[in-house]
């Protein structure tokens, strides 16, 4: 599909969610595939010591169940 001369289409970003040893907080945070293997830090303190989280997630295929 043609996007308009000057119009970036947006791609859908992983949501990964975590839990920070620190400030004992669970935290959703938006990065990519490749930032993810690097890690994350905490938006609310900034530690790295996060661990990550099992989420849910929704996958959409073309064949029926």
């Amino acid at each position: 599909m043609c996007q308009p001369f000057g119009v970036e289409r947006e791609m859908p970003m992983p949501l990964y969610e975590y839990f920070c040893d620190k400030c004992q907080k669970e935290v959703a945070v938006t990065q990519t595939m490749s930032e993810h293997a690097k890690g994350a830090a905490c938006p609310d303190c900034g530690s790295r010591t996060m661990r990550p989280l099992v989420g849910t997630f929704f996958s959409k295929t073309s064949r029926k169940s």
